[in-house]
């Protein structure tokens, strides 16, 4: 079957074309057309076998200047774990000081991923 896509990868959006068989061992791409470079084959190939995202949220700050700290995944995830992940997320309550970089929370759900802060945020009162 032919699937069409949109590369995303750079600011050239190819239209994509590619050849796909769903057999006993899963989907396989047999032909990606339409891409200018070969990033585009290769993320379309992942697009449709696993697709793969990041995802950027916020957490919880007890005793910050304010009273959010945004985070994300340090790499992607299984389309399906997003849902897992971001329950996790949720129930999460840090406490200031936090710094980008930090690990806020390790594998959430048993993905392969950390959630890291992505801003910092000090303490009330500069304490």
């Amino acid at each position: 079957m032919k699937k069409e896509l949109v590369c995303v990868i750079c600011p050239n959006g190819c239209f994509l074309e590619a050849d796909v068989v769903q057999g006993e061992s899963g989907t396989e791409v047999r032909q990606v057309e339409g891409a200018l470079c070969k990033k585009g084959v290769k993320w379309a190939s992942q697009e449709l076998v696993e697709p793969l995202r990041t995802i950027a949220s916020s957490v919880l700050v007890e005793g910050g200047e304010i009273p959010l700290a945004s985070v994300r995944t340090d790499q992607a995830i299984p389309l399906e774990a997003i849902g897992r992940v971001m329950e996790e997320i949720k129930k999460i309550t840090v406490r200031a000081p936090v710094r980008i970089g930090d690990v806020i929370l390790v594998r959430p759900s048993g993905a392969a991923c950390n959630i890291i802060a992505t801003r910092n945020v000090s303490p009330k009162g500069g304490q």
